[in-house]
């Protein structure tokens, strides 16, 4: 049961019972849940800067380019990479995405910045909250300053033409060893990403917030010894 299939209702409610937790307590709420081993995407897989995001998967497939590049004159291959990009990388989820997706892209590992400056800045205009990727982005530093939050495995300074094309969108996808399903539930800060089932996302959420304020109420008190004044992390 993907994305497509989830009602609004279901959507915002998801989003208000993770909005506050960090990965950390998203992790020890799987555990309660009995998935000690699920849901944690590699380390390797790291964000572009410090930031978080929690969102709804929406997840698109690529594949190596299965074509060749035909030998052509600088402005013969201007015109072959428009076409490229209108037919082979063409990803009709653009148009789709709506506020709270985490986009989640699997480009099979080929070095190539899939998400750049510009699609990713139209994603986030359209309301998605995130990205992440098992391959590389591109123009790191205007994601940098758009604010856009990234988690990739690699930075990478390549076009997508004669390396990679489109292939599915809302499908299971592999990232970090995790099957990332659309509709699960993405959080990402500081300490990487973690992804959890939809099945389960409330009764993860539960345990996420008890461990959540167990926590605040811990370091509150040590705050509170320290006379150092409360910040947001301990209220």
């Amino acid at each position: 049961m993907g994305k497509l299939n989830m009602s609004q209702d279901e959507r915002q409610e998801l989003l208000r019972l993770y909005k506050d937790l960090r990965v950390a307590d998203v992790r020890d709420g799987m555990d309660w849940n009995m998935m000690h081993h699920y849901g944690t995407v590699h380390h390797e897989i790291r964000p572009l800067y410090r930031t978080r995001a929690v969102g709804i998967a929406q997840t698109s497939r690529y594949v190596p380019y299965q074509g060749t590049v035909p030998k052509l004159s600088p402005d013969e291959y201007t015109e072959w990479v428009k076409w490229y990009y209108a037919n082979v990388t063409q990803n009709p989820g653009m148009k789709a995405s709506q506020p709270g997706d985490f986009v989640v892209v699997d480009q099979s590992g080929v070095d190539v910045g899939i998400l750049g400056s510009n699609n990713s800045l139209q994603y986030y205009s359209q309301g998605a909250v995130g990205f992440i990727t098992n391959g590389g982005v591109r123009d790191t530093d205007e994601l940098i300053l758009q604010e856009v939050p990234v988690w990739s495995k690699f930075i990478s300074q390549k076009m997508n033409q004669g390396r990679i094309q489109f292939d599915a969108n809302d499908v299971p996808v592999n990232i970090g060893g995790v099957v990332i399903h659309p509709g699960d539930v993405i959080v990402a800060d500081g300490d990487g990403v973690i992804a959890v089932p939809r099945q389960i996302a409330v009764e993860v959420a539960k345990y996420a917030h008890q461990e959540l304020k167990n926590d605040k109420a811990g370091r509150r008190r040590i705050y509170e010894a320290m006379n150092r004044e409360l910040d947001q992390t301990v209220i």
